[in-house]
């Protein structure tokens, strides 16, 4: 996973990466040839006197010195756009898919999870691709020319290398193959953090109406504990690499000067070479530890890989069409042909073999008790889902065979739960009409009965609105959404139960003033009060997902016990009659 998204997502920055690993050789190369130039001022400038050969040969490190530093800065630069770049892709890749995802696909991930993903995870790959161009690039490089330079130097203290090497590799992979479990739990921990964080912020009046602070406090300190826990097996692994390799190499500098004073004793090693040697083995060393770290970060990379190709490669049950619709005969018709919908793994459908139609300047109201399917009906219309069996047809066309995007400018669509985005009263109202005058925010204000408050707020249009509405009570956010819908002007109206947080005064004020606002559309009405949709043109009953009866608030007096039963349930016997 991790092979196949680094080739795709990299692909763009294939130059840019040749030439990080041009920069990198040289200021490699660079570096290795530094400690030769020391041994030769050692052994033919010092240790002979020679200030002229000290003074040419220090020049010429100086030299080398300033192209190693230029070439490491330069490739530095080049590497980390490349990075940010990597993961600024992969960002939006991720962002696009998910917003392609139907309610489904976002519900099978969770949205804490999908947070998770689209940040923790691209952040844990974004840090494997820094490191591999800034270091990873020039540890095989240091290694391999760096045991060449050794061996120029001496071949009698190889030895050293030859166990060294296959010790630091072997302890470094027994760290590192310790710590693969440790970061593929890491991330699950980091989902469950998140997920309770989240249910505990949303819900945080639940908790306090019902007085569960201490059992909510417990439960974030248990899911934050397991997460610490499981970063600190972590932590200690990681935390013992560096000490280890500290001491291989002071191990093995100690042998170097045990073997290689016998040797300059003797006069078979000069003193440049041994000191150029030390340098060497450090270098090489620590480009075992380099290429060892880089190996740490892999499996952590592999499993935020994994789940962030997860999402990459999960195809929205909601599929555009290939030869999509472009225009509308029938402007306002919604028809519904014997509609089914059915949840992946449930027992039973949610919808079974719905049908009805409705044109424009026609209202029709649905109601149905708790679990009939009222939303979910809703959301088959504007595509939220698609529907299992039969079909939904706007305008005329099959919803999966119109595009999407005058599927939905057709509709106007006032959720079940009312949200708002951070910003100002008219940035919300002009979300669905972005160019909307102030007269057409005013008068959907006006129909919506919002513009009183509105007006009495501080900078009327431009107040403020936090995010998620939740500075504005329950029934301003519903009547602002309402607004919202209203401004756009759509073909068809859904208001999915958007009146339930209004007083019943202005509830029939508003219902009231959108006759003439909407006599030019259709208007699809859910609704759990029975004088909400009284007047409507047609009542849909639901019950256990299916359709028990359509006709007017009379017809279905006559016609229908479900009907009679909510009525009476809300009105009562003697006023239903």
């Amino acid at each position: 996973m991790l092979r196949q998204l680094l080739r795709s997502h990299l692909a763009p920055y294939r130059k840019v990466l040749w030439l990080v690993v041009g920069l990198q050789a040289v200021q490699t190369v660079a570096a290795l040839l530094l400690p030769a130039l020391n041994a030769s001022i050692i052994d033919r400038g010092v240790l002979v006197g020679d200030q002229g050969y000290i003074r040419s040969t220090g020049a010429v490190m100086l030299v080398v010195t300033l192209v190693q530093g230029a070439f490491a800065a330069t490739a530095v630069l080049y590497g980390a756009r490349v990075a940010m770049g990597f993961g600024r892709d992969l960002r939006a890749d991720l962002f696009h898919q998910v917003t392609e995802f139907s309610a489904r696909e976002v519900g099978a991930f969770g949205a804490p999870s999908l947070i998770t993903r689209i940040t923790n995870d691209v952040q844990q790959v974004q840090l494997l691709v820094v490191m591999a161009c800034t270091m990873a690039i020039g540890a095989p490089i240091t290694m391999a020319a760096g045991v060449v330079m050794a061996l120029q130097q001496d071949v009698g203290l190889s030895v050293v290398l030859l166990v060294s090497m296959p010790v630091a590799a072997l302890v470094l992979g027994v760290i590192v193959g310790l710590m693969v479990p440790a970061f593929q739990v890491m991330q699950v921990r980091i989902d469950e953090i998140n997920r309770v964080l989240r249910e505990q912020i949303t819900g945080i009046r639940v908790v306090r109406a019902f007085v569960r602070e201490p059992q909510e406090v417990e439960r974030f300190s248990t899911a934050n504990e397991a997460l610490t826990d499981v970063s600190l097996r972590a932590g200690r692994l990681m935390s013992a690499m560096f000490p280890l390799v500290n001491l291989l190499i002071n191990v093995s500098s100690v042998a170097v000067l045990w073997i290689g004073a016998a040797r300059v004793g003797s006069g078979d090693l000069p003193v440049g070479s041994l000191v150029a040697y030390l340098s060497y083995l450090v270098q090489i060393l620590w480009s075992v530890v380099m290429a060892t770290f880089m190996v740490s970060m892999i499996p952590r990379a592999s499993v935020s890989a994994a789940r962030i190709q997860e999402v990459l490669s999960t195809a929205s049950t909601v599929v555009p069409p290939v030869a999509p619709v472009r225009e509308v005969a029938a402007r306002g018709r919604l028809e519904l042909r014997d509609v089914g919908f059915h949840y992946p793994g449930a027992e039973q459908p949610v919808l079974r073999d719905v049908s009805f139609t409705t044109e424009a300047g026609r209202t029709t109201a649905i109601i149905g008790s708790t679990g009939a399917g009222k939303t979910t009906l809703v959301n088959l219309i504007p595509r939220l889902f698609d529907a299992t069996s039969g079909s939904v047809h706007v305008g005329g066309v099959d919803v999966r065979d119109l595009h999407p995007d005058v599927l939905w400018q057709t509709i106007g669509l006032v959720p079940q739960k009312p949200y708002l985005f951070s910003g100002t009263v008219a940035s919300n109202l002009r979300y669905g009409k972005p160019d909307a005058t102030e007269a057409e925010m005013w008068e959907a204000l006006e129909v919506a009965q919002a513009a009183d408050f509105v007006r009495a707020m501080p900078g009327g249009l431009e107040s403020e609105i936090d995010q998620g509405g939740s500075n504005v009570s329950g029934g301003q956010r519903q009547r602002l959404s309402i607004a919202r819908a209203l401004v756009r002007r759509p073909d068809i109206y859904l208001f999915d139960d958007s009146f339930s947080a209004v007083d019943l005064s202005t509830d029939a004020r508003l219902r009231a003033a959108l006759v003439p606002h909407t006599r030019d559309s259709a208007v699809i009405i859910v609704a759990q009060r029975v004088s909400t949709i009284s007047g409507a043109d047609a009542i849909v009953v639901l019950e256990h997902g299916e359709v028990v009866g359509i006709g007017t608030h009379d017809e279905l007096l006559d016609s229908c016990p479900t009907y009679v039963e909510i009525v009476e349930s809300q009105i009562g016997a003697g006023e239903a009659a």
